[in-house]
């Protein structure tokens, strides 16, 4: 069965969406080499399966919303969004019943993953050293990671857990807040504690802080140590420079792990400064032992409007119109 579907680039450039020389354009046709591609004027046809068609329409739809917002398309978008798209077909879930979706059980809670994404974090974290979760808000990419790192420490497979969160300013400016510099890092530090306490009394989350077997820090702080017999996690690493990315994960010393979340869309960084998030999967690719996680709004596990609170912001932007302002 062969599907021809038409998209229309109209109001954008051609070399704005492949890339000089068509570069990207290339990249696809040699990652959809199935898939017959046609470029002409203002129209892309694709015909093939219907599975690669449909795949292929979903990215250069977010291509085009990516050249209209940022007036290109970069290598580490297209990346990302092929490795979104094949670690969705090209994994699929086995059978599985309750007791395989236990990540940890603890006297507090029993934490399971939910979702095909959260297992599929919880199985790359068994093969392999690094892993980065990347997806919206509420898919669980936080929890899951926590949870990991508590039943890697319980089985004492780690020595010590390290959380770390970049602390940018969302908005708000540090120098505002109120109290000493700890009390103005708290709030950015607020999510994984909140998550260790869902596994943890707050009486032994207390002792294990003070004697630093779990450590919750800025990001900042990592530079100049080695981590061995560790779990790291960085948190909101969509807020990282390539450079704090490059410097947390060559904190990883002998028996460490590491998992890295994030949601590219949510970049709080000033425009002059990449995310070391977006660039992580072109540069790391082809390195054993690191694993990339795509998760998507159909992994959300919050309130059952965040999913559709997702969709309505993607439309919004995908039509590109604006709202009317509330008088």
């Amino acid at each position: 069965m062969t599907k021809e579907k038409i998209i229309e680039i109209q109001g954008i450039e051609p070399l704005r969406l492949f890339g000089p020389y068509d570069s990207l354009l290339k990249k696809i046709r040699n990652e959809f080499s199935e898939i017959q591609i046609t470029a002409r004027g203002s129209q892309i046809v694709l015909r093939g399966n219907p599975e690669g068609v449909t795949l292929l329409e979903k990215i250069f739809s977010e291509m085009i919303l990516l050249a209209g917002k940022h007036g290109d398309v970069l290598d580490s978008d297209l990346d990302t969004l092929i490795n979104l798209g094949l670690s969705k077909i090209s994994s699929p879930q086995a059978p599985h019943d309750g007791e395989d979706d236990v990540i940890v059980v603890t006297p507090e809670n029993t934490v399971k993953a939910k979702t095909d994404g959260q297992r599929r974090i919880v199985a790359e974290a068994k093969k392999n050293d690094i892993v980065f979760a990347i997806g919206p808000a509420g898919t669980g990419k936080t929890y899951t990671a926590v949870a990991i790192a508590v039943a890697a420490w319980k089985a004492k497979r780690v020595k010590r857990i390290v959380l770390a969160r970049p602390a940018v300013e969302a908005g708000e400016s540090l120098g505002f807040l109120p109290g000493d510099l700890a009390q103005k890092i708290d709030p950015y530090l607020r999510p994984l504690y909140d998550a260790l306490q869902e596994m943890l009394t707050a009486e032994k989350l207390k002792l294990l802080t003070e004697q630093r077997v779990i450590e919750i820090v800025p990001l900042a702080y990592m530079r100049g140590r080695t981590m061995s017999h560790s779990f790291i996690i960085l948190d909101e690493a969509q807020n990282a420079s390539n450079r704090q990315m490059k410097m947390c994960l060559t904190r990883l010393g002998i028996n460490s792990k590491a998992i890295i979340t994030g949601d590219v869309t949510q970049i709080d960084l000033p425009k002059e400064v990449d995310s070391g998030l977006t660039n992580s999967p072109a540069i790391l690719k082809n390195i054993k032992g690191i694993s990339f996680v795509y998760l998507d709004k159909s992994d959300v596990v919050r309130h059952k409007l965040v999913r559709d609170i997702i969709n309505a912001y993607e439309l919004h932007e995908q039509h590109g119109t604006a709202a009317e302002p509330i008088i």
